[in-house]
């Protein structure tokens, strides 16, 4: 067996088993848990707010790892609706919550950035490429793309940790690298799929189809949330930052 076979083996055993996903999903959740708790909210107020985003995500996360073994994101226009819808609900429900809001501004924002180190495993497109499996038109830019932002994700959030005025705009240039990259990954992957870039249409088979289907929707929305986050910790000065929690903490007391 050859190094790409076994980097094959490795990625399908990944994507079959969900193991990265559920590592993705359980660090949103714990993430969110401790926002809200250093946000000083009372338990019961920590944990509505917490089942407001829990449930609806880990219901969309097994109806989509339910759907993709059957073939149903291969007929158009299903993958299209299955990034749009998410990202389109998800970003205004979020965005709308005082409480999501509190969240955010007591976590650091380096931690919405280095969580997207997990971006590294689209080098699974590229060792399909390797192996003749994808397109080189879709592959090559998709794959070299979210290795890149993923390499760069830990190197930006530790930067943005240790200096965070100074590091606010390189991780909104993080940000807006991370979702051009998913939305040239979008339009070549659906003019891939339907032969539209020539040759015979190659439309992505499970368990690769997680992530655009599953994936790329909860990428763009942490991209969102981490801009959110940033622009309302550009607006606020650091004895607010600092005071904050704790009078958010004395006023649920």
């Amino acid at each position: 067996m050859t190094t790409l076979d076994t980097l094959a083996a490795f990625f399908d055993v990944v994507g079959r088993t969900g193991a990265l996903r559920i590592l993705i999903v359980a660090a949103v959740l714990f993430g969110l848990w401790r926002g809200l708790d250093y946000a000083g909210f009372a338990r019961s107020e920590r944990t509505r707010t917490w089942l407001f985003v829990a449930v609806p995500l880990l219901a969309w996360f097994a109806l989509v790892w339910t759907l993709a073994p059957t073939g149903v994101f291969r007929v158009f226009p299903v993958v299209p609706l299955a990034i749009v819808v998410p990202v389109a609900i998800g970003l205004v429900l979020l965005m709308r919550s005082h409480r999501i809001a509190a969240a955010l501004d007591a976590l650091p924002p380096s931690w919405l950035v280095g969580l997207q180190v997990y971006r590294v495993f689209g080098g699974a497109f590229l060792v399909q490429l390797a192996l003749g499996q994808l397109a080189p038109v879709f592959a090559l830019p998709a794959g070299t793309g979210d290795v890149l932002v993923g390499v760069l994700a830990l190197p930006v959030a530790f930067y943005l940790a240790r200096r965070e005025d100074g590091g606010r705009a390189i991780a909104v240039g993080w940000n807006v690298l991370g979702i051009l990259d998913l939305a040239v990954a979008i339009t070549l992957g659906f003019l891939a799929s339907t032969g539209r870039l020539g040759g015979a249409p190659r439309p992505l088979g499970y368990p690769l189809v997680m992530v655009p289907a599953f994936a790329v929707p909860l990428s763009v929305i942490l991209h969102g949330l981490s801009l959110w986050q940033l622009k309302r910790g550009a607006g606020r000065n650091p004895i607010a930052r600092d005071v904050g929690p704790a009078l958010a903490a004395g006023r649920a007391a």
